[in-house]
């Protein structure tokens, strides 16, 4: 049959960008249909905003940092309007890139809502358009819970937007926007209250990593609440929000932001013109090339079942317009040993398996750790450390999983993410001679296991 594209795109955030541009550079016509704003989750509600704010909050300890290296800086306070215009101004001018990136690529872009008609069917603002393959790369939408006054919530799109700085803020939730939020507010003069409904944030990270970072926000002054549940919401006088838990407290603050997920963003796209299965999770139901079930439309990112990580939606992007437009240079996407980083303050980042996750799998490890004061803080009365972990396999000497938390964690781990994605071994680790003084020298000079 003929169609009017070979591949039509629903949603242009980092999967289905990546997805078209590439498919569109390998011979396919493409179409791309967004309703929101170009670059997705990551470039306007996500890592990229997130990111520039976290820069933001750092300036607080820098500058009392300063004065121990012989500055004599005055400081006149924090402006919330500047930051976020000019980040509202930075995310512009990506909007105009991704744009651009598409134009130049010869990818068609569809400005408006798009809705299945049916497997080769879309229509946008009206029009239907044929298609060989549909590409539902929609992403994910804040969710937060029906409690009374869910109203006064803010989440974690509005959280970009907010029109003052609260000087009081509750942070709801467990993973890393929740606690990189909570990192943000604090850095820039809030007072912060983190309630968690567990034991310990971040569930599935090594558990060292998260008692280290818990410490370390409650050092800073983040006000951590775990095993608490807001019940419902009350606004009063002045805009104050009263926040009341289930075990009877309450909390008066200015800002309650929820962080607790995000669904797939499915509404309202035609899915019951087509057969396309969800999982109790309500996520899109793909097999290894993405297909659903219904073998023309397929679903990549936030969507689907795994990481929910830029890089990761990016890669499967590209791997379906490898296999549908370029089969000779097919790959399909390796999820083991992801590096990911969370953007605290101070940062964490990580590979591998944690010490937890590599005993589960059977393991016989070694473990080393070292905690240590970063030599920037040798002038100054702080008293924050840096921690390092190293996970390795006892019989083959492989090192499993590398963590860390501290300044600039991210850049560190990227490195050494492609390290351990060789196979590195313990005694590779230890042949490296390091860069001194770093505080990555710490990575290749951990001789002796702590258990």
């Amino acid at each position: 049959m003929s169609y009017d594209f070979d591949l039509f795109v629903i949603g242009a955030g980092s999967g289905g960008v990546r997805a078209s541009r590439f498919a569109a550079g390998f011979g396919a016509k493409v179409a791309v249909a967004e309703s929101r704003y170009l670059g997705g989750t990551c470039v306007n509600v996500g890592c990229v905003p997130k990111k520039l704010m976290s820069y933001a909050a750092q300036y607080s300890d820098e500058f009392a940092l300063s004065e121990s290296f012989g500055w004599d800086a005055q400081v006149n306070g924090f402006n919330w309007q500047t930051l976020i215009t000019h980040k509202n101004r930075e995310i512009g001018r990506l909007n105009d890139i991704y744009g651009n990136l598409l134009k130049n690529s010869g990818v068609t872009l569809l400005e408006g809502h798009a809705k299945i008609v049916d497997a080769h069917t879309v229509e946008v603002n009206g029009e239907q358009h044929s298609a060989a393959y549909i590409l539902l790369a929609t992403g994910g939408w804040p969710q937060v819970p029906d409690i009374p006054g869910k109203e006064y919530i803010t989440d974690s799109n509005q959280v970009f937007y907010l029109p003052e700085q609260p000087k009081r803020v509750l942070v709801v939730g467990g993973g890393y926007i929740a606690l990189e939020f909570a990192s943000i507010f604090n850095g820039l003069g809030s007072q912060a209250y983190l309630s968690y409904r567990g034991d310990l944030f971040m569930r599935g990270f090594d558990l060292d990593i998260r008692e280290h970072v818990r410490d370390i926000m409650q050092e800073k002054g983040v006000e951590l609440m775990f095993n608490t549940q807001v019940e419902r919401i009350e606004k009063g006088q002045n805009s104050v929000l009263t926040a009341f838990f289930q075990d009877g407290s309450t909390l008066e603050v200015d800002c309650i932001f929820y962080a607790t997920g995000r669904r797939p963003m499915l509404d309202d796209l035609g899915l019951e013109n087509v057969n396309v299965q969800l999982d109790k999770a309500g996520l899109v139901v793909v097999n290894e090339h993405y297909e659903t079930s219904e073998p023309s439309v397929l679903a990549v990112g936030d969507l689907i079942e795994g990481p929910q990580l830029t890089p990761v939606a990016l890669a499967e992007g590209m791997a379906v317009a490898r296999r549908l437009f370029k089969p000779e240079e097919y790959r399909p996407v390796d999820y083991r040993d992801i590096p990911t980083a969370v953007f605290t303050l101070p940062n964490i980042a990580t590979v591998g398996l944690s010490e937890e996750q590599a005993t589960a799998e059977g393991y016989k490890i070694s473990v080393f750790t070292s905690k240590f004061r970063p030599m920037k803080l040798s002038f100054s009365q702080q008293t924050e450390r840096i921690f390092m972990k190293l996970i390795v396999d006892k019989s083959t000497d492989k090192v499993l999983g590398c963590h860390m938390v501290g300044p600039d964690a991210g850049e560190l781990i990227q490195g050494l993410a492609v390290a351990i994605k060789a196979g590195a071994t313990k005694a590779v680790f230890d042949q490296t001679i390091g860069i001194h003084p770093t505080a990555a020298e710490e990575f290749v000079t951990m001789r002796t296991p702590t258990r």
